[in-house]
């Protein structure tokens, strides 16, 4: 994104905020609110483009991502338990951070893409809400293995009647089954305010960053360079995997970004639930603390530059 954007300066100046100790906050009903129009607005627009894909299209994309996620946290897995000498609990969950997916980042790179006028798959939230699961499952077989409890139905639930899923995944179902012409009396509100919202969004979670950067500093350096390096690297995988779907150029750049992204909401909930010997303040310290910020301010112009160079390379 340019220098002068105006959502990514909310973000800066709520983490700017942060740093130096303001007593600045959004009112906790405020920031729910927000976040529930966020996962709502971006499902719906989602959901208007879904009832236009065939089915088949979208099943293969949607196992093919999902395979993704389950991946990604199995790479990660072992650099941290053996190179960062995380404990076998924690380094699972933050492997499993690094295989879901950030709705926050998501909707920056929309942004981004649309002040571009960039294209891309509108059916990309379909993705965003199918990437949450798999890491989430994996991240337990490997804090767990296969012979031991593992509290199944808690860990379902939250996964698919979390919030976050609940509204993302209503809300593309609303688009669906409502269309275009149908939404058009709530567009005003969801819509069009989509950009305010999200700048607000952004004002807290800069004021929520800035909250990790002691955990950052008590543990050192390789969460910074792990929660730089591997979205870097995740995001050649997106970036291939779009290639090899059949994607866009802007749908594989933004598959890219999702692969770059870190949960902070849906894989910490379940971690808490089913490993809760994990230390929540590591993954949060990464994912929060580094990967966000690093993705919403550079993160996303290097994903997408980088899918241009592939594109010019492979003469796509």
């Amino acid at each position: 994104m340019t220098a002068f954007d105006p959502v990514l300066l909310f973000f800066i100046l709520g983490l700017t905020a942060g740093l130096l100790r303001s007593e600045m906050r959004l009112p906790a009903a405020v920031y729910e609110l927000i976040s529930m129009l966020l996962l709502l607005t971006i499902g719906l627009k989602g959901g208007i483009e879904l009832a236009k894909q065939p089915f088949e299209a979208l099943a293969l994309q949607a196992l093919a991502v999902m395979a993704m996620g389950a991946m990604l946290p199995v790479i990660a897995f072992p650099v941290l338990r053996f190179a960062g000498h995380f404990k076998r609990a924690d380094a699972a969950s933050i492997a499993a951070h690094y295989g879901s997916v950030s709705v926050a980042t998501y909707a920056v790179a929309t942004s981004y893409f649309a002040s571009r006028q960039i294209d891309f798959e509108a059916h990309m939230p379909f993705l965003l809400a199918v990437l949450e699961i798999p890491a989430i499952v994996v991240g337990i077989l490997l804090a767990r293995g296969l012979n031991r409890e593992m509290r199944i139905g808690k860990v379902a639930h939250e996964i698919f009647l979390g919030k976050g899923i609940v509204l993302l995944v209503g809300g593309l179902l609303i688009g669906w089954a409502a269309g275009a012409e149908g939404l058009v009396s709530i567009k005003p509100f969801f819509f069009d305010l989509f950009k305010g919202i999200l700048a607000l969004f952004l004002l807290e979670m800069g004021l929520i960053t800035a909250a990790q950067f002691g955990s950052l500093r008590q543990h050192g350096l390789f969460l910074v360079l792990f929660g730089v390096g591997m979205p870097l690297f995740s995001s050649i995988i997106g970036m291939v995997l779009g290639c090899a779907l059949g994607l866009s150029p802007g749908g594989t750049a933004m598959l890219a970004i999702l692969a770059a992204s870190a949960s902070y909401i849906a894989v910490p909930a379940a971690m808490r639930i089913s490993v809760p010997e994990a230390n929540p303040t590591l993954s949060l310290a990464a994912s929060l603390g580094v990967t966000f910020p690093f993705n919403v301010l550079v993160g996303i112009p290097i994903y997408h530059a980088l899918t241009n160079h592939w594109f010019a390379f492979i003469g796509k």
